[in-house]
């Protein structure tokens, strides 16, 4: 059911609203995950987060694939599309990267990581959590995705960006 009161507002102040909504979203991710991580340590907090990620990047790519209509083997396109519409897609600078047999997708400024650097904390080792987020997210846009990851932290061989993730298509 639609909030009657979200009628009331511009195109640009939603938009503004979605942002805000975005920032919200990923900071009750990062309490919840703060927490944890403190009172239980990193291997549990990131244990619990795997696990999080499983479900929710399901779900939030089902979500968009039925807002943009997008078959079941939509490919690269599918894949693009989807991506940009992601919540980090309201916050994170990005970019996608395409060839005729790939797509890239760097993150070129992570929020979480900034977030963490400004804190003093050290950075969130995000690769373990990131092949699930990023490879089922593409697997449910289309099952023939292949994503492997080519920088991540903790594993870090490209210091341009904080991640990035290429994807292509298993032929069958």
């Amino acid at each position: 059911m639609m909030n009657p009161y979200l009628e009331n507002f511009t195109k640009e102040e939603l938009i503004e609203l979605i942002e805000i909504y975005s920032k919200n979203w990923l900071a009750m991710d990062g309490l919840w995950f703060q927490r944890f991580e403190k009172c239980y340590g990193m291997d549990v907090a990131m244990e619990n987060n795997c696990k999080v990620w499983e479900s929710f990047t399901v779900i939030e790519a089902k979500k968009i694939m039925k807002f943009l209509n997008l078959p079941e083997h939509s490919g690269f396109d599918g894949l693009e599309k989807a991506l940009k519409l992601r919540f980090y897609a309201n916050f994170s600078k990005d970019e996608i990267i395409r060839t005729e047999d790939s797509l890239t997708y760097r993150m070129l400024e992570c929020r979480v990581q900034h977030a963490r650097e400004r804190k003093g904390m050290e950075f969130h080792p995000c690769k373990s959590v990131g092949i699930i987020e990023y490879g089922d997210f593409a697997k449910t846009i289309d099952n023939r995705f292949e994503t492997e990851c080519l920088t991540c932290f903790p594993d870090v061989r490209d210091k341009t960006c904080h991640c990035a993730w290429k994807f292509t298509i298993r032929e069958k």
